[in-house]
Parts: C-alpha cells; sequence; structure tokens
C-alpha cells in the first residue's frame, strides 16, 4: 500500500482522501489491474516452464553425449558404475523437470486462466461488469455529497470576498481617523461603508454556517453509503488475494524439488552407488580379469597323435536359424521404483511400487519390454525397476 510524500502539505492529503469526489476511480479500477495481474502471473511462470523445459532437454543431452563416452572409458567395476549412476540419475531428473514444465503449464496456468474468466466478466464495449457495477455504486452515493460540497465551496467563496471587503473597509476607516486631512462628512461616510459591509459579512457568514451545518448532518449518511460500496469491493478483493495465494502455493509445490520424494530417490540412490564405490574389491576383480589371478593353463606335456583321414566329399551345409532373440519365455516379475508417465504410445506408465512382467532384456539404449497385469504391453526404462 502506498503512502503519501512527506512534502505534500494536509490540504494536497486531503484532496486525495478517498472521501473527495473521484477519489474512488483507484478501487474501481482494482478490478482491472487484478485481471492484468492475472495475465502477467500466467505469462511469467509460462516463462519459468520453458525454463524448466529447457533444463530437461539439456540434461537429456548431456547424458546422451556422455553415456558412449563413459560406456568405453577406462574405468570398470564399482567406479564405472558410479560415473554411470550420475547419467542415468541425470535421466531422472530431466523427467522430472518436464514434469513441472506441465505442471506449470497445463495446470496452474489453466487453473488461473479458468479462474480469471469466471471471475472477470468483460462487456461488450470494454471493460469489466464488475468495475461498473462499483462505479455506479460509489458515484451514486457520492452525488448527493458533492452537490453539497459545490455548495458549501460557494458559500465559503462568498465569505471569504466578503470578509477581504469588510477588512478594507475596516482599514479605510482607520486609516481615515487617524487622518486631520479627511474630512469629517468623507470619515462619516467611510465608516458607513464600513458597518455596511459588516452586516453583509455577518449575514454571508450565516449562510455560510448554515451550509456547513448542512454538510456535517448529511456526512454520516454519505459515510455509509461509501463504506458499503468500498466493503463490497473489499470483499471481492479478498477473494481475489485468496485465490492467487492458493495459486502460488500450487507453483511453489510444483518447484519445489527439496520435498520430492522422486529427486530425494534420486540423490539418495546416487549418494549410495558412490559410497559403495570398493577399491578392494575392484583391485580384486582386475586382478582375477586382467592380471595374476586369472586362470591359465601352463605347458604339459601333450602326446602326439595320428590325425584321422576325412573322406572328400561336400561340406555341410548349415542349415539357417532365426536370430536369437531375448524373448523371456513366460517373463520376469519386476517392481517399479519409481514412478514413470509413459512419453510415447509405445511406452507403459506405472507407480512406484507397482509389479509387472518383464518379457524382453535390456536392449542398446537401456528399454525394455514389459506386460502390465492387464495384458498392456510397451517399453519402459530399465533402470526404473528391480527384480522382485
Amino acid at each position: 500500500m502506498s503512502t503519501l510524500p512527506s512534502e505534500i502539505g494536509p490540504e494536497d492529503a486531503n484532496k486525495r482522501s478517498f472521501w473527495m469526489p473521484g477519489n474512488y476511480q483507484p478501487t474501481v479500477k482494482r478490478t482491472e489491474d487484478a485481471f492484468q495481474a492475472c495475465n502477467d502471473i500466467v505469462a511469467c511462470f509460462q516463462e519459468r516452464a520453458r525454463v524448466e523445459r529447457q533444463y530437461a532437454l539439456q540434461l537429456a543431452e548431456w547424458s546422451n553425449k556422455w553415456k558412449p563416452l563413459v560406456d568405453s572409458s577406462p574405468l570398470y567395476g564399482s567406479l564405472l558404475k558410479a560415473w554411470k549412476c550420475f547419467l542415468s540419475s541425470a535421466d531422472r531428473l530431466a523427467s522430472l523437470h518436464s514434469s513441472i514444465c506441465r505442471s506449470l503449464v497445463a495446470e496452474d496456468g489453466d487453473h488461473v486462466r479458468t479462474w480469471q474468466k469466471d471471475t472477470f466478466h468483460k462487456k461488450l464495449f470494454g471493460g469489466f461488469k464488475e468495475s461498473q457495477d462499483f462505479e455506479t455504486g460509489f458515484a451514486r452515493a457520492q452525488k448527493p455529497w458533492a452537490k453539497r460540497l459545490k455548495k458549501l465551496d460557494k458559500a465559503r467563496g462568498a465569505y471569504h470576498k466578503v470578509s477581504r471587503k469588510e477588512q478594507s473597509a475596516r482599514e479605510r476607516e482607520a486609516h481615515a481617523q487617524g487622518n486631520p486631512d479627511v474630512a469629517i462628512e468623507k470619515q462619516r461616510k467611510i465608516q458607513e461603508e464600513r458597518e455596511i459591509a459588516q452586516q453583509e459579512a455577518e449575514k454571508v457568514r450565516s449562510r455560510y454556517e448554515k451550509v456547513l451545518e448542512e454538510v456535517t448532518r448529511y456526512a454520516p449518511r454519505y459515510m455509509e453509503e461509501m463504506e458499503s460500496i468500498f466493503d463490497q469491493s473489499q470483499e471481492e478483493e479478498r477473494k481475489r488475494i485468496s485465490f492467487l495465494k492458493q495459486a502460488f502455493l500450487s507453483i511453489h509445490k510444483h518447484l519445489d524439488v527439496t520435498t520430492n520424494e522422486s529427486v530425494k530417490a534420486v540423490y539418495n540412490e546416487l549418494h549410495n552407488t558412490l559410497m559403495s564405490i570398493d577399491e578392494q574389491e575392484d583391485m580384486r576383480w582386475w586382478k582375477n580379469t586382467h592380471g595374476p589371478g586369472m586362470p591359465t593353463d601352463w605347458p604339459q606335456f601333450q602326446e602326439w597323435t595320428p590325425e584321422k583321414k576325412i573322406k572328400k566329399g561336400k561340406k555341410p551345409v548349415e542349415k539357417k536359424g532365426t536370430k536369437e532373440r531375448s524373448v523371456m519365455i513366460g517373463g520376469v516379475r519386476v517392481r517399479a521404483l519409481y514412478d514413470y508417465d509413459g512419453q510415447e504410445t509405445d511406452e507403459l506408465s506405472f507407480k512406484a511400487g507397482e509389479e509387472f512382467l518383464k518379457i524382453e532384456d535390456e536392449d542398446d539404449q537401456g528399454w525394455c519390454r514389459g506386460m502390465m497385469d492387464g495384458g498392456r504391453e510397451g517399453l519402459y526404462p530399465a533402470n526404473y525397476v528391480e527384480v522382485v
């Protein structure tokens, strides 16, 4: 709420008062300002949604760029697993930030737009019905008051004018009385002018006081009617503030990843993977795979055996067989570790804890094929489930 600058005098402050004619306009304009604020809020968080979407795309792009490099890196064992976990975590975070983008646009933005449409009713030739209702109410309540103020200003002006005239007559009389050059007849005439001015001032003052009394007597009724319209405006503003507060809280809920269970799960898994890096186990694997622990056939005496003669004939023709596929007979029961919303029509959607069948092994891109209990088949990320 704005305040008046300190250098503004009482008279200027009084002119700005709500009670003065026409000064209810800021309250009426508040309706149009609230409508525009809704537009600005939607535009603001649509832009934030684009930021979330861009971040999700950059995370996915970063992960896809480094996956082949990490796969071909010289690291191995738990250290390689930890490095890969950073990339898989980025994929899951990208999915999360994509969902934040969708929530900001489809949920929060649409919610504000719907409320805005239901709350503000546009008129055919511009403006809003709510603004017009308040404008009409304030104007009707203020019309009699404005007339009385105008009458009071006129009476005050007349009184001040005649008071100046009386003061001038008094000054002339005082000057004449102390001046021997002014004739007695002239002094008497000046005195009569002063008396006439004084009588006229008293008469005008009486009319001024009467008009002021009428204004003072009408003031309580005027205040009551103006406050009644103002209270209606305040109630509408209270509803607007209350709604926008809930809208902001909803936006905060979607943006606050610190309380998101999926984010916690991502970073908990990443932390556990990093903590499971075991140098002794990795070095033991290297020793047994590439070092002295590898099995080998030490040189031994081998008896010579004559080769069997093979009759000349046609070479056996290999039978063409179908390419081996990684399809599982009956499938393997798996349980979802996280929520997943399918992005394409051939993808499955499931909630954390939901169980279904894995019917094909993971491909080169990290996807498996599964079948839900209802019979629906589709693809899903391999790292989103565990075997039951």
